[in-house]
């Protein structure tokens, strides 16, 4: 007998498995194309619980999603990057320099919505199913999350982008976060009228997407495998 729980797997539907294929094809990192337009209850509300379906580690559910509107905490994050985005450009030589001075990376300001979203490391307790061996799966898992959210709100005609140029110490102290609570994304959400049609920093010469056949190995590391037709 069928335990109640279980449900028929099988394949989705052609539309239905377009959909998730275009969603996840026309994912793009936003930075300056920001509406100000507030994203509503509504979509925000489904944003969130896809992030809060995402797989986790012993299902520990580490994450949580600090909304950010208030515009002073805001001004104190773009004020931290810019610290962090100056230190970072200094990394680069040559016309890389100057290229990477010119590129738009974060919209946290412009962005009606940013959310920080964490993981709590305590979460699940001290020895959580699944993690005994890898104790950064609970960081794994909150980067699910985060996928899920941008699928989610890439469907929901929200842009998202992860500001990554930021110091945690920095993000800890603006938002209080405590010591067992690590940020693992920071995003800027909003509206958005148009998107790339490759990601941006293929589109501005930054660099390519590389072929998935350079991607796929065979058994080892290194060893080359031809991939599947079709």
């Amino acid at each position: 007998m069928r335990p109640e729980a279980l449900k028929p797997a099988g394949e989705f539907s052609e539309a239905e498995r377009d959909a998730v294929y275009r969603a996840i094809h026309e994912r793009r990192d936003v930075r300056s194309e920001f509406l100000p337009d507030a994203i509503s209850d509504s979509v925000l509300t489904r944003i969130l619980a896809a992030a809060h379906a995402a797989p986790s580690v012993g299902l520990s559910q580490p994450w949580n999603f600090i909304l950010i509107r208030d515009k002073g905490v805001r001004a104190a994050i773009r004020a931290a990057f810019e610290r962090a985005n100056a230190e970072a450009q200094a990394l680069f030589e040559g016309p890389r320099q100057a290229q990477y001075g010119k590129l738009k990376l974060q919209g946290i300001l412009e962005a009606p919505l940013n959310i920080c979203v964490t993981c709590d490391r305590r979460r699940g307790g001290p020895v959580v199913l699944g993690r005994t061996h890898d104790n950064d799966t609970d960081l794994y898992s909150t980067v699910c999350a985060v996928q899920n959210l941008w699928l989610a709100a890439r469907a929901e005609g929200v842009g998202v982008g992860w500001v990554s140029i930021l110091h945690q110490s920095d993000l800890r102290r603006i938002l209080g976060l405590p010591d067992h609570v690590t940020p693992v994304a920071y995003l800027c959400l909003g509206k958005v009228r148009d998107l790339f049609d490759r990601p941006e920093l293929e589109a501005r010469g930054w660099d390519r997407r590389r072929a998935l056949g350079s991607a796929v190995f065979q058994d080892q590391w290194g060893v080359s495998g031809s991939l599947p037709e079709g």
